[in-house]
């Protein structure tokens, strides 16, 4: 699918960035060094910037470890309010991936949309909630009850989604379906490091092309912000909860409405990576592959459910 030669270009065009960077158990490091990648950003024309997940910390849910909920604080907040002088500072909308308090005993992976008068614009609870080997978030985290969604920003729609919601479909189509031309997904995924060999190419291009698969179904651009680095998360005797820790990939990009990677980031450097995202190039690639217009609504009921079985009679009420 291409532009017509000769066709105009609007000025419809949004600047965005992700950002990633390696963590440590230093959280007032970590913030520095995320205000720093932000501003950077700012300096390189991106109004939507988009952080890596739960940037302030190392990923502590290698370990389910009851002081690490210490981590974690209410929205609107002290966090929140140090980003909005950023925001408002730089006339940025900021996407910001936080470990939320909502109240005693409930806490959420949140990811909160500053504005660039400082003020939040919108907030996402992460849906999707795993639960594997060294990915232990059903531990601290209850599952969001805000829905897929789009938020109206100064400078465009956007839908906001938090890394293990990356592999659901129906999760990127419900934020198209409410109008979201850009969608973010703040990330922290890597490899198991006795795996790599082995698994370590195959699961980062599954990753990958997952969402470039968003991106072409949904005709918006997908912008993917992961952490980078190799993670040990220590136990209260100062030994690792895991000898081998997780190896975060990087490789965070921004991909196009007809899949194609506009810009991609290394594995394993500190990096600001930025693109450029025409509203123009969404128009056309829902009008050229109007794969919105031709959904039929009218036979999709059962993805409502659970199971279906076919050859049970009773399977369509197990759901």
């Amino acid at each position: 699918m291409t532009r017509p030669s000769g066709k105009p270009r609007s000025s419809r065009i949004i600047n965005v960035a992700v950002t990633q960077m390696a963590c440590t158990a230093d959280v007032a490091a970590n913030w520095d060094r995320q205000i720093m990648l932000i501003e950077a950003a700012a300096k390189r024309g991106a109004k939507i910037v988009c952080t890596q997940e739960l940037f302030r910390t190392q990923y502590f849910c290698q370990a389910e470890d009851y002081r690490f909920f210490e981590h974690a604080h209410p929205i609107p907040g002290p966090v929140t309010r140090l980003l909005g002088k950023l925001a408002r500072r730089h006339r940025l909308v900021i996407v910001a991936s936080l470990f939320e308090k909502r109240a005693l005993g409930m806490y959420h992976n949140t990811a909160v949309i500053i504005e660039t008068d400082g003020s939040i614009g919108g907030l996402y609870r992460k849906m999707h909630v795993p639960d594997d080997p060294l990915y232990y978030e059903k531990f601290y985290f209850t599952p969001g009850d805000t829905g897929c969604l789009a938020h109206a920003t100064t400078y465009g729609k956007i839908g906001v989604l938090i890394c293990w919601d990356q592999w659901f479909p129906e999760a990127a189509r419900l934020c198209a379906l409410a109008g979201a031309n850009i969608l973010f997904y703040p990330t922290a995924i890597g490899w198991h490091p006795a795996e790599k060999a082995r698994l370590g190419q195959m699961q980062r291009e599954s990753w990958e092309i997952i969402q470039r698969s968003h991106a072409i179904a949904n005709g918006l651009y997908v912008c993917v912000a992961n952490r980078i680095g190799l993670e040990h998360v220590l136990d209260p005797s100062g030994q690792p909860v895991n000898a081998d820790g997780i190896e975060f990939w990087g490789s965070s990009f921004v991909a196009g409405p007809d899949g194609r990677v506009l810009s991609r980031g290394s594995p394993d450097h500190e990096q600001v990576i930025t693109a450029s995202c025409d509203m123009d190039e969404v128009e056309f690639s829902r009008t050229h592959w109007p794969f919105l217009r031709d959904r039929r609504i009218d036979a999709y009921g059962d993805l409502a459910r659970r199971f279906v079985d076919q050859t049970n009679p009773i399977g369509k009420i197990c759901s």
